[in-house]
C-alpha cells in the first residue's frame, strides 16, 4: 500500500441504532407523493439494460431554470463529494498547492491528499474568514485551488457576497465555492458563476431539497471550466434513475421552497431552545450565528457532550471543535433539548 493510502481514514458517520438522527445534516422531510409517483413510473418505464443520457441533460435543464443559471454552465455529479474528487484529480498537479479554510469539510483535505497536492491549511479565527489573510496566504504560497464551504460546514456561519467577490479577484489560482448549505442564506453568487474565469460553485441535493439518498450533486461554472468538467467526469457517473426524480422536483420550485421555509422554521426553534439554555448557562456554551440548517456549538466538552448525548438516543456530530445540530421535526428537535438539558445540568 503506498504512503497516501496509508495517510488516510475511512469517513466515519455517528454509530447509533434506533436513535434521532440529527447528525448528518440530511432533511428530515419526506420526498413529496407527486414527485413519489413519477419516481415510481420512473421505476417501471427506465431502460435498465442502456447507459443513462452521459449529460443528464434533462436534470441540468432542471437545475438551471430552478436556479437561474444557463444549462451549459450546469454538469451533475454523483453527489458533490464525486465533483470535489473530478475537481481535484483534473486541476490540481502532483505536489501543487491547495488551500483550505480550517475548519471546513474533510472531504476537501482528503481529495487533495488522493491528488497528491500540498495542503495549505488557512486558520479561522474565530470561526471567521479573513478575506485579506487568505488572499495573502494563497499568493505566498502559490496556491492553484482553494475550496472552502459557504455558508460553512461545520461552523454555519457565511461570508457575505461582496467578500466572496473581492477574494476571487484577489486570488490567482481556482476558487471552489462550496454552497452546499446556500439554499438557506441569501448570499449566493450562481448567478454570477460565469462572470469569473477561475470560479466553481458547487451546490447539493441532499439538504434543503431533501435527496440524499440519490446522491446528486451540480458544479455551475463559466463554460470553459464547465466543459473541463464534463471531460474529467466518469461519461456515466448519475444513473438513470436519479436524473429522471432530480429533474422531477427540480422542475417544482414551489415545493421547494415550501420545503425551505419548513427547514428554516425548524431551525429557527432549534436556535431560540439553545440561546434560552444558553442563557440559563452562561459560559457553559455558545452557539454560532449561522444561516445552515444546524446550528454550530463552541463548548469546552462538545465531544463528551456527543457521548452523553448518543446514550440518550439523540445523535449529533462533533466535529471541527464544534458540535453540531441538524434540525429536526418538532418532536425532534424538543427531544434533543430535553436531553442537551439533562446533561448540562451535571458538569463533568
Amino acid at each position: 500500500m503506498n504512503e497516501k493510502l496509508r495517510r488516510l481514514r475511512a469517513y466515519a458517520p455517528v454509530e447509533g441504532e434506533g436513535c434521532v438522527r440529527l447528525d448528518a445534516n440530511e432533511s428530515f422531510l419526506p420526498m413529496p407523493r407527486e414527485v413519489l409517483e413519477e419516481a415510481k413510473a420512473a421505476v417501471e418505464s427506465l431502460a435498465y439494460n442502456r447507459y443513462p443520457d452521459p449529460a443528464a441533460r434533462e436534470l441540468c435543464a432542471a437545475f438551471a431554470r430552478c436556479y437561474g443559471v444557463r444549462p451549459e454552465q450546469v454538469v451533475a455529479g454523483n453527489g458533490s463529494d464525486e465533483l470535489i474528487s473530478v475537481i481535484f484529480s483534473a486541476f490540481l498537479m502532483k505536489g501543487e498547492a491547495f488551500a483550505t479554510l480550517e475548519p471546513d469539510f474533510s472531504m476537501y483535505a482528503q481529495g487533495g491528499a488522493l491528488a497528491e497536492g500540498r495542503q495549505v491549511p488557512i486558520a479561522k479565527e474565530d470561526f471567521r474568514i479573513d478575506v485579506d489573510q487568505v488572499i495573502r496566504v494563497c499568493q505566498k504560497e502559490g496556491v492553484r485551488l482553494l475550496i472552502f464551504s459557504n455558508p460553512c460546514n461545520p461552523t454555519s456561519l457565511v461570508l457575505g457576497r461582496e467578500e466572496v467577490r473581492r477574494l476571487l479577484r484577489g486570488v490567482e489560482g481556482l476558487v471552489v465555492l462550496d454552497e452546499a448549505y446556500m439554499d438557506f442564506s441569501g448570499q449566493s453568487l450562481l448567478e454570477e458563476a460565469g462572470d469569473f474565469p477561475n470560479l466553481i460553485i458547487l451546490r447539493t441535493c441532499s439538504k434543503a431539497i431533501g435527496m440524499a439518498a440519490l446522491r446528486l450533486g451540480f458544479a455551475v461554472a463559466g463554460e470553459p471550466l464547465s466543459q473541463a468538467l464534463r471531460a474529467a467526469k466518469s461519461p456515466y457517473n448519475v444513473n438513470g434513475l436519479s436524473q429522471a426524480v432530480g429533474a422531477s422536483l427540480l422542475n417544482r420550485p414551489a415545493l421547494l421552497q415550501q420545503a425551505r421555509e419548513r427547514i428554516l422554521a425548524s431551525q429557527r426553534e432549534l436556535a431560540e431552545g439553545l440561546r434560552e439554555l444558553a442563557s440559563q448557562r452562561p459560559g457553559r456554551f455558545s452557539v454560532l450565528p449561522g444561516e445552515t440548517n444546524f446550528a454550530a456549538l463552541v463548548m469546552e466538552d462538545g465531544g463528551r457532550v456527543q457521548k452523553a448525548l448518543l446514550d440518550r438516543g439523540v445523535a449529533v456530530r462533533y466535529t471541527g471543535g464544534l458540535l453540531r445540530v441538524t434540525c429536526g421535526q418538532p418532536e425532534e428537535n424538543q427531544l434533543f433539548l430535553r436531553a442537551f438539558r439533562e446533561i448540562l445540568e451535571v458538569r463533568p
